[in-house]
């Protein structure tokens, strides 16, 4: 892990993934200003040598570099907007570095108003999950101008091991959508492979240790794979979650003139898990969906 001594972060959302990211911060020496929608998550940090402050604009206005980790489009939109928000605690040559997965045609609108305020905007959405976050081994995948990364890239590399900057604003959001893309077919495949396995009277756990050793081996099988045969859908990353990125991919190819068939397809299953209040459960819990069908 790399050093931040001397460098002031902000963190504005500590849920599942955004607690153990600005641990892993405070860690390598940062000090760090935290705020979240709900309270007790900044307290608890504060218990632990963190600064809880009140507002997403204090937060930017005490820190050379604000990070944004919150649930979707609409919740970076309130964080960053208003009399309390991070664009108002701008100053020239601050950093916001939005690392929530969001729409692409936004993320290059706010970029645009961060650079208003002389700031800089590096959008870096991640891979890899709260076992990710925690062990700071997440996957960083970085939309930005080359001049703005050089302050980012020792807190990226505190935060992840695969950092790759992909090209102007928006390219990293757009490279996270692909891989939620990705993801949420996989989870399906390996839900609908399990449940066969399972209803031709085979035992899934066994089937799913020898496709580890094949072309099926994957992430998603191994981790994932693991949770549905053990029934373990605690959420590492929740299903509503997943169900709205697939609605972002649709949504960017609709912009682009591309239809995903099956994209458009695994949305059944994601939607299936809302439709039944599942909504909080692990991305694991799509095995409950398919073994409905």
């Amino acid at each position: 892990m790399g050093t931040l001594t001397g460098t002031t972060i902000g963190f504005i959302g500590l849920g599942l993934m955004g607690r153990p990211m600005a641990r892993n911060l405070h860690k390598a020496g940062a000090t760090m200003m935290v705020t979240s929608r709900s309270p007790g998550p900044a307290a608890e940090l504060a218990g632990e040598g963190m600064t809880a402050l009140a507002t997403p604009r204090e937060v930017a206005a005490a820190s050379d570099i604000t990070i944004l980790m919150v649930t979707d489009t609409s919740a970076v939109e309130k964080v960053l907007h208003g009399p309390d928000g991070v664009i108002a605690g701008l100053s020239p040559d601050k950093t916001i570095i939005d690392m929530s997965t969001t729409k692409v045609r936004e993320t290059r609108e706010w970029a645009e108003e961060v650079k208003a305020a002389g700031a800089y905007y590096i959008d870096a959405p991640v891979s890899g999950g709260t076992v990710g976050a925690e062990e700071g081994n997440l996957t960083i995948m970085i939309g930005a101008e080359a001049e703005t990364l050089a302050a980012a890239m020792p807190v990226f590399e505190v935060l992840g091991k695969n950092i790759t900057h992909i090209g102007g604003i928006g390219a990293g959001q757009v490279t996270k959508t692909a891989n939620q893309a990705i993801v949420g077919m996989t989870l399906a495949a390996v839900a609908e492979g399990l449940t066969l396995a399972a209803r031709a009277g085979v035992d899934p756990a066994k089937v799913r240790q020898a496709l580890l050793g094949g072309f099926a081996e994957s992430r998603v099988l191994d981790l994932h794979g693991g949770r549905m045969v053990e029934r373990a859908f605690e959420p590492g990353g929740r299903a509503s979650v997943h169900h709205k990125d697939i609605l972002q991919a649709l949504e960017l190819a609709d912009q682009v003139g591309l239809d995903l068939l099956s994209t458009q397809t695994n949305l059944k299953l994601w939607q299936k898990m809302m439709d039944r209040g599942w909504q909080d459960l692990d991305q694991a819990g799509i095995i409950r969906a398919v073994e409905e069908e």
